[in-house]
């Protein structure tokens, strides 16, 4: 497989421009991490096999603690036929707030015939006065797969903090063979009005989207999904794709979407791959 050489773009000496890229393939029965490239903040834990040999487990680390204005991270995760890999993150994410400049997160993921990316970052919590876009592009292969999910905070409701001041944007693409399968594109411009409307938060500090693009959906599995909701105090929805699942849940508690999103993976796995979720065991101080 060959990779595009990194290149680092003219910064402020005081701005922090993260980059990390991963290559797995599939190799004697093992999928490897093959190439492992990146520069501060960033880096990747070694591999783990909790769940044997075909799929490796591979923790990103953000080592400056938190996201300010100014600051790149740039993401490149390239998947050989045949690979399967999850990738996660240790830790919710903070996204500080900054002084008026921007900061923003490129996600480019490319996944050969066969392969298969679960994306599975633990939450996001964006501070009050926060600037910040994040780019995810996905590019499937025929017989690819790409499952993903993102829990969003909008402010540090423990304290009592709402995101009325600020800028949040998200844009997340899955192309397969050239055509687009899933285009979704989120703005929350921070405000007393956005944060109470119901075409916005609706007081709701939390949203959470998942989604799986690869196979065929039937309408069976979509009532499952449905089903499997079991929260108090969220509002959720399940759509069928054209070659996958998507679902979104909006409420006060982050820990309520993951649940609901963790049953939903586990319903995937199952139904679509012949084997069980695996809780990453990095995620076990977080859940307590």
């Amino acid at each position: 497989m060959n990779y595009p050489r990194l290149v680092e773009p003219d910064l402020n000496p005081t701005d922090w421009h993260g980059i990390l890229q991963l290559g797995f393939e599939y190799r004697q029965g093992k999928t490897q991490l093959i190439r492992n490239q990146g520069q501060a903040p960033l880096k990747v834990q070694r591999p783990f096999y909790p769940e044997g040999d075909e799929v490796c487990h591979s923790v990103i680390m953000h080592t400056a603690g938190g996201i300010v204005g100014g600051d790149r991270l740039t993401f490149d995760f390239h998947l050989a036929s045949g690979s399967q890999a999850l990738i996660t993150t240790p830790a919710a994410s903070k996204i500080y707030r900054t002084n008026g400049r921007e900061a923003h997160q490129v996600i480019r993921v490319d996944v050969a015939e066969g392969a298969c990316l679960e994306w599975l970052p633990l939450d996001s919590i964006v501070f009050n006065q926060a600037i910040y876009r994040q780019t995810m592009q996905i590019n499937l292969a025929q017989g690819a797969n790409w499952l993903g999910w993102e829990i969003t905070r909008f402010g540090r409701s423990a304290r009592g903090e709402k995101f009325v001041e600020g800028n949040w944007r998200s844009r997340t693409e899955v192309w397969q063979a050239g055509k687009p399968i899933w285009i979704d594109r989120q703005w929350m411009p921070g405000s007393e009005e956005n944060f109470a409307s119901p075409h916005g938060l609706a007081g709701c500090p939390v949203v959470g989207s998942f989604a799986w693009v690869g196979q065929v959906v039937t309408p069976e599995l979509v009532e499952k999904a449905r089903e499997l909701w079991a929260g108090s105090s969220g509002e959720i929805g399940v759509t069928r794709l054209s070659i996958g699942l998507l679902c979104r849940y909006r409420g006060h508690s982050s820990s309520e979407a993951r649940r609901w999103f963790l049953a939903v993976w586990q319903l995937i796995r199952v139904s679509y791959f012949q084997r069980p979720a695996c809780i990453p065991r990095v995620w076990q101080m977080e859940m307590r």
